[in-house]
């Protein structure tokens, strides 16, 4: 007897149950990082900018790519998008920001890699079926 693999789909199983936990992934990543966004619209902030070394002028718009993609994460539109933009701005904050000193503990990097993985599974797997995106339809899957 000969099993034939199939490898050409990279669907998450098509359960209820799933459906949930894709949807709760998606959304505490969305939340998180729109509750990480609010600080960036207070001027104080632009302090840390200073301390670490990036121009002030960014603070503004870091802060509306959280927002943004946040939202759209929570609400499962231009997910791949909104998490590949937010993946690219996470691996700043690993290798520049937090320059890799330490995993765990003050200035670790260890929730910013949780981040990391969770949009690039996001990347991989889209929005999910409990979506706007899914609901609509005729959304390219590249948008989605």
């Amino acid at each position: 007897m000969i099993i034939k693999w199939k490898l050409t789909d990279a669907r998450i199983k098509e359960s209820k149950l799933h459906d949930i936990a894709h949807f709760g992934i998606r959304s505490v990543a969305g939340v998180l990082f729109i509750v990480h966004s609010t600080g960036k619209f207070n001027p104080e902030f632009s302090n840390f900018f200073v301390n670490v070394g990036l121009p002030t002028e960014l603070q503004f718009p870091i802060g509306i790519l959280e927002l943004l993609g946040g939202i759209l994460l929570v609400l499962g539109i231009l997910t791949r998008i909104s998490s590949s933009l937010l993946a690219i701005e996470m691996l700043g904050v690993i290798l520049f920001i937090k320059k890799l000193k330490s995993f765990s503990g003050q200035g670790g990097a260890e929730i910013d890699l949780i981040a990391l993985a969770i949009l690039l599974v996001l990347i991989v797997t889209g929005p999910g079926r409990v979506s706007i995106s899914h609901i609509v339809k005729k959304i390219p899957r590249f948008l989605q």
